[in-house]
């Protein structure tokens, strides 16, 4: 087994899922929940996110190249996606929010941030299938580093989970302020990132022309 591979799985895997960074993200989306049902969305959005990995792992490249769609493409995407999210965010309004009291009531029981934009495109984001099918490419047919690309996210997929988890005390701790003091610059944050998606989705778009 090349050392080398599996250095760079594990090192991609941990780098591009950031379960550090996931934290912040997951007391903005899950701040008015209570902490059973925060604890449910949390579960849901990482076994989604890891279904994701595992499915675009194994037919990605097919099914982008059937429909036509490439990376960049899919990048842009998933900034614009991100970037809605992030105005949401900076002006405290929840994501799809009904103008009537019975709308919103509705909104209340159906909305579920696990899949978006917890699950997509924060963990299972553009950049982490980009990267998926990067790796899946560069295993050249081996099992035993397909092996090593499944364990990698595996384990940075747990421990992005432990992470996640663990923003429920934080949020007891830092109270209604501090949750909207994070919401806010977490907006920033994200509104400079879904840029950024944006960005490495146009700068990639010429080298598919040479």
């Amino acid at each position: 087994m090349d050392v080398r591979f599996v250095a760079t799985a594990f090192a991609t895997a941990f780098t591009i899922i950031d379960p550090i960074g996931m934290i912040p993200m997951t007391l903005g989306a899950t701040a008015r929940d209570l902490p059973k049902r925060r604890n449910q969305i949390i579960d849901q959005a990482v076994l989604v996110a890891a279904a994701i990995i595992l499915f675009m792992g194994l037919v990605g490249r097919l099914i982008l190249g059937y429909l036509g769609i490439t990376l960049p493409a899919f990048t842009i995407a998933g900034g614009i996606l991100l970037f809605l999210i992030a105005i949401d965010m900076l002006f405290a309004r929840p994501t799809g929010a009904k103008r009537t009291e019975a709308e919103e009531r509705e909104a209340a029981q159906t909305e579920n941030p696990a899949v978006f934009p917890l699950a997509v495109p924060m963990i299972a984001g553009p950049g982490t299938i980009a990267t998926v099918l990067l790796l899946v490419t560069l295993a050249h047919g081996d099992r035993l580093e397909f092996v090593v690309i499944a364990l990698a996210y595996a384990i940075a997929l747990f421990v992005t989970w432990l992470c996640m988890r663990g923003s429920s005390f934080l949020i007891r701790v830092i109270g209604t302020t501090g949750i909207h003091v994070v919401s806010r610059l977490l907006g920033i944050i994200l509104a400079a990132l879904a840029v950024q998606f944006v960005l490495n989705g146009l700068a990639l778009t010429p080298l598919l022309r040479r």
